[in-house]
């Protein structure tokens, strides 16, 4: 107010010195209102800067250009276009790195001390070294002022969990990515090979593991007597924090009632880490007959992610666990391969009433954060405003985006390689496609994401036999995998925790290791199943039984 106030006094004394100070009076007027701009773009969501901002940025990528179209580029693309045009912010990457390398890049620039202007973290220990190191901004006004009251609307889906983990002494020193509610994981099956076989659908994990001994024995994809390979796996066994991932064996050890990995409670109400149960240990057990029989892959100690998904785009293997989205990747590939394969997802009871169980997740995946001392902290909460409320909900201009989401360009084309969405985005979107779908609702009414995959999903129903492999894709994942896990029969776990506690800080690596050696070693018969009472044993010697201590004081606390 007071700038207003000094302004107007100015002009009055410019047009009170005579006609000739017009140039003068000019300038000062042009001052005035460019003042007001960028105080305007500084404390509002959607405020357009009346200068560029430009801005360093540690840019998290993929494989394949993250399926961008060509000419495309990490810093000129659908996202950064629509981003200049609306608050005149641009990128510059100060580095590009891939998935897997980012956050060891990631650690260089923080012991470096050469942070970006900002940066995602997909690490909370990395979060948290940044806090203590005075090295990042505090958010606390700028998401005040510039997230737009649907982004907190959407945080706030998630109760108080969400923005806790980014408040460090009532501070909030960064801007949350939301993990959504993925459900549990499904089995993916080649039903044309069940059909050869004559083999039902299955229901059970034992029934899954009678379909993969029949496709391993009778060799349905004609790869040659020995050479179709059982259930592929991924060397961490089970996810970590609750985020949903593919090859991961979470079905089956829910299957026996354990969740390791999670502190849960036992049957007396206690804090106990999943990981050290009889359930888990009873899981273990089956897995190695699993191993020994060939049903699970015994090479998944050699494979790497990129070998798994060569072996399903080849037709070497027709199984896996996985997440509702399996077939934007790796099946969309598979199918383009050949069209004759059908991948369809199953349901798997995990218990005799028919339930399927699944633990909950970590709300937080990453986070973005501004480096200390940069002067404009709030572009991070403008740039996710406009991301995941003006682009999804009021963008008028869609066709880039359309086209975007019809090609599966990933999430890491966005300069903040994040999500931020409803914690029952999942189930939100599903019932909204089916209900347009039917006829119940209008298209018109859809929103910018939905409505990219209705056309899709429309497409391959009105002509199966010509849909493109995106078609396929989307149609099987938003509406046959979806309609599976939003069934009554889905029971959640409450996972209790999953903050860092003052041991963990210097133990928990080093329990974390143990922890995967030894299951490792079991489930492929290095060691004996009484291998696992020493590693239990040692695993709360070495700092177990003090950091359970501390959880349980933690979950009590809060």
């Amino acid at each position: 107010m007071r700038k207003k106030v000094g302004a107007i006094l100015m002009i009055v004394m410019i047009l009170l010195e005579g006609c000739d100070k017009t140039q003068s009076q000019s300038n000062i007027l042009s001052e005035t209102s460019c003042d007001e701009q960028m105080e305007y773009a500084m404390t509002t969501p959607f405020g357009k800067y009346p200068e560029l901002i430009t801005y360093t940025l540690g840019k998290m990528t993929s494989t394949n250009n993250s399926n961008m179209p060509e000419g495309d580029t990490y810093e000129d693309n659908a996202y950064t276009r629509y981003i200049k045009s609306c608050i005149n912010v641009q990128n510059k990457d100060l580095f590009e790195q891939n998935d897997t390398q980012y956050n060891t890049i990631v650690s260089m620039a923080m012991a470096t001390k050469n942070l970006p202007d900002v940066m995602v973290v997909s690490n909370y220990d990395d979060l948290q070294k940044l806090v203590e190191n005075d090295a990042i901004e505090d958010l606390s006004e700028s998401f005040d002022k510039c997230t737009s009251d649907k982004i907190k609307d959407i945080y706030s889906s998630y109760g108080s969990d969400l923005m806790n983990k980014v408040t460090f002494d009532g501070k909030i020193m960064a801007i949350p990515e939301t993990n959504i509610d993925n459900g549990p994981n499904l089995v993916w099956l080649r039903k044309d090979w069940m059909d050869n076989l004559g083999l039902a659908a299955p229901t059970t994990v034992k029934d899954v593991e009678n379909i993969v001994r029949e496709f391993v024995q009778n060799d349905p994809g004609n790869n040659g007597t020995g050479k179709t390979i059982g259930l592929v796996c991924d060397t961490a066994l089970s996810g970590e924090e609750g985020y949903s991932g593919e090859y991961l064996f979470d079905l089956v050890f829910a299957n026996f009632g354990s969740f390791p990995r999670q502190w849960i409670k036992d049957d007396n109400g206690k804090v106990v880490y999943g990981s050290i149960t009889q359930q888990a240990k009873n899981t273990l057990e089956y897995m190695s007959g699993l191993y020994k029989e060939g049903i699970l892959d015994k090479d998944f100690l050699l494979r790497t992610n990129t070998n798994i998904i060569q072996l399903i785009e080849e037709g070497k293997c027709g199984s896996f666990f996985g997440p509702w989205w399996a077939p934007n990747n790796p099946l969309i590939k598979a199918v383009s391969n050949n069209p004759d394969a059908d991948w369809q997802p199953y349901l798997i009871a995990t218990d005799s009433s028919g339930n399927v169980s699944y633990h909950s997740q970590n709300p937080v995946y990453k986070y973005v954060v501004v480096r200390k001392g940069y002067e404009h902290p709030e572009i991070a909460a403008k740039i996710v405003s406009i991301m995941f409320d003006k682009i999804r909900y009021q963008c008028d201009d869609s066709e880039e985006f359309i086209k975007y989401f019809q090609l599966n360009v990933e999430p890491t084309a966005r300069p903040l390689a994040i999500n931020v969405d409803y914690n029952n985005a999942l189930d939100i979107c599903f019932h909204e496609l089916k209900s347009t779908l039917t006829s119940e609702t209008q298209e018109s009414k859809l929103m910018l994401l939905e409505d990219s995959y209705y056309k899709s999903c429309k497409a391959f129903l009105d002509n199966e036999q010509k849909a493109t492999p995106d078609q396929w894709a989307a149609y099987v994942s938003r509406i046959e995998a979806c309609s599976l896990i939003t069934s009554i029969k889905v029971k959640k776990v409450q996972s209790l925790f999953f903050g860092t506690t003052q041991t963990m800080k210097t133990e928990w690596w080093k329990l974390k290791e143990k922890e995967n050696q030894a299951y490792l070693k079991i489930v492929c018969g290095e060691e004996p199943l009484s291998y696992f009472d020493l590693f239990v044993n040692s695993w709360l010697e070495e700092g177990g039984q003090k950091i359970t201590d501390e959880v349980q004081k933690a979950v009590a606390d809060n």
